[in-house]
């Protein structure tokens, strides 16, 4: 064995970082390049070098282009709607067409398109944000196009494909989800003119037509088409951004995670799964849809990035990132060769859904999958392996145990010490100097603001633990990392893999270290090596983390304490990205007094910075809430507005509003919400997310000229079964020219069409409706429980509401005349918040009416 390298004199503190310094700043700047990066965008259909079709994101963008700017708003019920429907026909038709004339032209390729239309009711439990939500939709489409080889057996197992091409009530949907119809579309182009591609397996291709109004379209097919019994994995495209790579974010088997391991650009991590997966973030997608009614496994992949534009009108092509189209497509186009192949795993996905239990994450140009079990061998070799290191490097002298004990407890607290500085910082910023969000308009600005205040509190934390030596707070962190990865999978949780992959580095820094350093202490070299892939993963885990949370808080409610989310996200990524930070404290013992007091001044020097900040931008706007209410039953009309933020200002706002709007003198009136608040019930649950103002309207006289509507709930078919104690009806809902229409009322339900197990017992009860348009009418039979004491005539009271098909602004500016008073009101509160406020805020216009009736 050779003799350990002679030990050299130790360097001061400031010499010993200058030394390590270049790989906190490469590493960091590799991670954020190697995050970011995406494809040169293509124009050309076919190459010209091969004569092969290629995607072409040039063509992608121009039907995306062509259905969020020349249709417009796709709002489900809109005309616009049904014109995206037309369109979508037309161009599976034309692909169909192009299809048979290649099989015509060489009769031997075994390729076979077939296109449907698809139109059809329905009905289904929809619970979200721990609310309970019925959804009843009426004469819906989707346009499906499945391509085969033609027989029976290859159209027996497909793999489905998904996208929407409907948008929601603010947005025009260029990214959300024109860009993913487009990709399809292309990857659709590409299949069928290959030459030599023949697909062993088929592809369904569905473009449904309302996923916004929660996911009319994907239940649609699920459970009515009859291709849908064949399909044995689920591929979903959304977009909640315009930039960056498109994210892997849930992936329910191996064999899918395996199938996305043959992607040219893989993107995604186990930690993505597992945190939508448990419920933190407030979304959702069609998959959930394939996942219950057809009991398939698949992936759900989606454009994260520069999330500040979801379901905005500033969701335009031109805001969408080069490359983001090429990315998403020339991975989607891999799969589905893939899964089409004669190595697809389709035919062995008939058992459907179970939970995944599958590690995968990407890192250094790498894609690692491994089973749970192989991880629970990974890291308690990991772990056994770091308990026997750590006893044969024990310093001599030192109990081992003792010192191992002190150190974990340093590191714990550093970490619980960090999250209270930033949380303090957090408190000063919002609850002291009233400056919350001020962070928001640069996703990692947040780690200027909080970064130097959770180090400060780490610093600190270290005051209460007293001298460690360095060599303990090294391996005591190796066994807390190993230790916490063997805990964490044994309860079945694969995101344990940050743990090991941030062990690892350091059991190989400890084990090279005594060849590297003769004495006791821990070599720069050693700093170096356990320093380099927590540096890597950390940054990573930053910009991912904070790519969806930071926007994400200008849209999870003003009672979301989203200053101390992020201060705590910055705070507890950091701490993995810089782990070594307290050993090399405690290495220099006597520099942490200065270095507190260094920390100390950064962070004030942030905050004060900060405090001059304002929170939004044009690009990075703050959303508004508009609703202009016709109460038909009470002849009442108001102005309703609400924010989604925490953001210091929208009390303020309010009262500006009301003094332009609002009757003289009149104060804008908080409203409290809950499940009996009526009014914001086309957006329930979400209505749960905003905090909202009334406003008393003075109808200006160019507001007063508009149609009546015709919006009516009744009942028909009334019976009452005095001795089973029941009462029967048909309730009907007449709503023309109204879209989206919402009902709730409180009843003890037997029996109803929505689903088949209505609570057992008197509640409150929220549906809502989506129809193509033109569809004005829909209606449902119930039997309900006469209550105890009886409303006259044994009647319920319903509240209802729905948003006028053409008072949208500025979705039906093109035909603003026919939304009368509230277009006209609409559209002036718009121009008001621009010129008066500033152009930073993204507003949602509605023209709402809705009333109060017994049935």
């Amino acid at each position: 064995m050779s003799s350990p390298v002679k030990s050299s004199p130790r360097w001061g503190p400031v010499r010993s970082l200058l030394c390590i310094s270049p790989l906190l700043v490469v590493v960091p700047l590799y991670a954020l390049r190697s995050y970011y990066v995406l494809p040169p965008p293509i124009t050309e259909l076919v190459n010209p070098i091969t004569s092969l079709p290629q995607i072409s994101e040039s063509q992608i963008l121009a039907h995306a282009r062509y259905l969020s700017e020349d249709i417009g708003y796709r709002t489900v019920g809109t005309r616009e709607h049904a014109l995206g429907d037309a369109w979508m026909v037309q161009q599976a038709e034309e692909l169909q067409r192009q299809c048979e004339e290649i099989v015509k032209a060489y009769p031997r390729r075994r390729l076979q398109c077939e296109t449907w239309r698809q139109e059809g009711s329905g009905s289904h439990r929809f619970d979200i944000l721990q609310k309970r939500l019925y959804k009843t939709y009426r004469d819906l489409s989707n346009i499906i196009v499945r391509v085969s080889d033609g027989t029976d057996v290859g159209k027996e197992h497909a793999v489905l494909v998904n996208s929407h091409v409907d948008s929601t009530l603010p947005s025009p949907g260029a990214a959300d989800d024109a860009l993913s119809v487009g990709v399809m579309l292309e990857c659709l182009r590409v299949l069928i003119n290959t030459p030599d591609w023949e697909p062993t397996y088929s592809i369904i291709f569905l473009f449904n037509n309302a996923e916004e109004s929660l996911q009319d379209g994907s239940h649609l097919y699920s459970t009515q088409h009859h291709t849908a019994k064949t399909v044995r994995a689920a591929i979903n495209l959304e977009a909640a951004g315009t930039t960056g790579p498109e994210l892997l974010f849930q992936a329910t088997s191996e064999e899918m995670i395996q199938a996305y391991s043959h992607v040219p650009r893989p993107h995604g991590t186990i930690v993505a799964n597992d945190v939508f997966s448990s419920g933190v973030i407030m979304s959702d997608t069609d998959f959930r849809q394939f996942e219950l009614y057809l009991n398939v496994t698949g992936l759900d992949m989606a454009i994260v990035g520069n999330s500040y534009l979801y379901h905005t009108r500033l969701d335009l092509v031109e805001n969408i990132e080069p490359g983001v189209a090429q990315h998403m497509a020339e991975n989607t186009l891999a799969l589905l060769q893939y899964l089409a192949s004669s190595e697809s795993p389709l035919p062995t996905l008939t058992a459907g859904y179970t939970k995944p239990t599958t590690v995968f994450f990407y890192a250094f140009h790498y894609f690692f999958v491994y089973s749970f079990s192989t991880a629970k061998v990974l890291y308690t070799l990991l772990f056994g392996a770091s308990i026997v290191l750590v006893n044969a490097t024990a310093r001599k002298g030192a109990g081992v145990i003792s010192q191992n004990l002190k150190g974990l407890g340093a590191h714990l607290l550093g970490l619980l010490g960090a999250v209270v500085g930033a949380n303090v910082a957090a408190f000063l910023m919002t609850g002291v100097l009233h400056r919350g969000m001020s962070w928001f308009a640069v996703e990692l600005s947040c780690l200027l603001l909080y970064g130097p205040a959770a180090v400060t509190g780490a610093l600190v934390s270290q005051l209460l633990v007293g001298r460690v030596h360095e060599h303990s707070m090294f391996t005591s962190l190796l066994l807390l990392y190993s230790t916490t990865a063997c805990a964490i999978q044994f309860l079945g949780v694969g995101s344990a893999a940050v743990f090991f992959l941030l062990g690892l580095p350091l059991f190989i820094a400890l084990a090279l270290n005594p060849f590297i350093k003769a004495d006791e202490g821990i070599s720069l070299w050693t700093y170096a090596i356990g320093l380099f892939v927590p540096l890597n993963i950390g940054s990573e885990m930053i910009f991912n983390t904070l790519d969806v949370f930071v926007p994400l808080t200008g849209r999870m409610g003003g009672d979301a304490p989203g200053d101390y989310i992020i201060a705590s996200i910055v705070a507890f990524t950091g701490s993995i990205t810089l782990p070594l930070l307290l050993p090399f404290i405690h290495r220099f013992p006597r520099i942490l007094g200065r270095a507190i007091l260094l920390s100390s001044i950064l962070s004030t020097v942030a905050i004060a910075v900060f405090c001059t900040r304002e929170p939004f931008d044009k690009m990075h706007p703050k959303r508004l809430y508009v609703m202009h209410m016709e109460n038909i039953t009470s002849s009442e009309q108001h102005l309703h507005i609400a924010a989604a933020d925490s953001a210091p200002g929208f009390h303020e706002l309010a009262h500006d509003l009301a003094k332009e709007f609002s009757l003289p003198g009149d104060a804008p009136s908080p409203v409290i919400m809950d499940d009996w608040n009526g009014d914001w019930d086309t957006i329930y649950p979400l209505s749960h997310f905003i905090t909202p103002y009334k406003l008393e309207l003075p109808l200006k006289p160019e507001y007063m000229n508009a149609p009546d509507h015709t919006f009516s709930v009744t009942a028909i078919n009334d019976t009452i079964d005095a001795k089973a104690g029941t009462r029967s009806f048909t309730l009907i809902v007449n709503h023309p020219g109204i879209i989206w229409t919402a009902i709730a009322f409180d009843a003890h339900v037997i029996s109803w069409p929505l689903d088949d197990n209505p609570p057992d017992e008197y509640a409150r009860h929220h549906i809502k409706e989506g129809s193509f348009y033109g569809h004005d009418v829909w209606t449902a039979d119930f039997v309900v429980k006469l209550p105890p004491t009886p409303a006259p005539q044994h009647q319920i009271k319903v509240n209802f509401v729905g948003v006028h098909e053409k008072a949208m602004w500025p979705g039906k500016a093109r035909e603003k005349a026919g939304g009368g008073r509230a277009m006209a009101l609409l559209e002036s509160v718009d121009e008001w918040l621009r010129t008066e406020k500033g152009d930073v805020f993204d507003v949602m216009l509605l023209g709402c009416v809705g009333g109060v009736v017994w049935v």
